[in-house]
Order: structure tokens, then sequence, then C-alpha cells
């Protein structure tokens, strides 16, 4: 036990349900934990790359990138085309045709509400994966009820806790965390409160804190 890698480690996790390297980097991140020792506690934190998204975005992912970001949409389309097949060496089925871009604000109220019951974990997942594979809008409350109610959150303490913006402001008490740490980009990794992984890297860039990606955060 006189190791590092087996002692107590917390994760603190910045991600957006609307960020197809934090899916990526979920995953990688979860092959790197498989082979610690130890105890490791992981929480999830809310982050919006795009805050002034519509909730019912009129197009496509490609649109939205194209027009509401000012890129070439060629070019928009190639990058999805790469980050597909980036996603599918991790085991993930990314359909960016079916995707229904959206704000993310409600779905991170959920994930909190989630949280205050033991299921962030559960909840993110799901929500990961109705949001990039499967097309589902998670903008709304009743689609986010719904997929709640899938990792056993009572439906109706859900929409309670949505419908009155319960937390709403924990979701912005992430966002400005996430400021005082200097992150501007996401997924981000801070382990023990101290040290930071940005970006979706190997496994083994998780592992080995002497990475180039990794560098130090202030508390």
């Amino acid at each position: 036990m006189n190791s590092p890698q087996a002692a107590f480690v917390k994760v603190d996790i910045w991600s957006d349900i609307a960020c197809p390297w934090c899916f990526i980097g979920k995953r990688r991140f979860e092959q790197a934990v498989s082979s610690w020792p130890g105890e490791v506690e992981v929480e999830f934190h809310s982050f919006e790359l795009a805050p002034d998204t519509p909730v019912d975005f009129d197009g496509s992912e490609v649109d939205f990138l194209a027009h509401h970001k000012g890129m070439d949409a060629a070019q928009v389309k190639q990058m999805l085309e790469q980050v597909t097949e980036m996603a599918k060496t991790e085991g993930l089925a990314y359909d960016f045709d079916s995707l229904k871009h959206t704000k993310t604000s409600l779905a991170h109220e959920a994930l909190h509400h989630a949280k205050s019951l033991g299921l962030q974990a559960e909840l993110k997942e799901r929500l990961l994966s109705a949001y990039f594979e499967q097309g589902r809008h998670v903008g709304r409350v009743d689609e986010l009820v719904s997929l709640a109610a899938e990792v056993g959150i009572d439906p109706a303490q859900m929409r309670d806790a949505l419908e009155s913006h319960r937390w709403a402001a924990a979701v912005q008490d992430d966002i400005a965390q996430a400021r005082a740490y200097g992150i501007n980009g996401v997924p981000f990794f801070v382990f023990n409160g101290k040290l930071g992984v940005s970006g979706a890297p190997s496994p083994e860039t998780f592992t080995q804190g002497h990475d180039p990606a990794v560098q130090g955060v202030e508390q």
C-alpha cells in the first residue's frame, strides 16, 4: 500500500453532454481506472461548451457548427466523420445524423439531482449515449425524466427538480469553479484537487502523471 497508485484518488471531471470528446475521454479514463489499485471516487461537474445554444435548434449538427459557429460545412462533415471513427475504437456508435443539438443546462441540473441520489454516474452514461448514439433530445423535461427513470430515478421527483430548477445554482457553481481552475475546454480531469489532465488522452496518460498533457491546477 506504499505505492501512490494504491492510495485513495478523488477525480473531479468537468464535461458537457454535448461534447463528443467527453464520451470518448470517459471511456479511456474508465479503461485506465480499471487497472488502478486502491479506491477511486469520481464526481462529474457541469460545463456548457455553447451556453447560447437554443433548446430546440432547427438543424443538424453540421448546420449548428457551420452556421452557428462560423465553420465550413465540408470541414465540419470531415471532422465529424473522424470523430465517429475515433469513437468506434472505444466501442461507441456515434450517430451525428440523428443527433438533436440542444442547450445542456437542464441535463446538467438532472445530473445534480442524480448525484444527490447516488446515481450520477449512471445518468451521465445514459445521457451521453442517448445524445450521441440514439438521437434523443436531452434538453426537454419529459425526455430527461424518461431517461432518468431508466436508471432508477423516480420520475415525479426528477420532474419536480427540473421544473423548479432546484439545481440550477449548483450547475453555475460548477462552471464558476471551472473558471477558477482556468478550465476553458472539456473534458478536464482533476486528480485530488491538484493535478489536471485535459482532453481525451490514452489510458496510459491518465496513469502517468509526468505526461505532457498533465498540468498543475491552482485551488
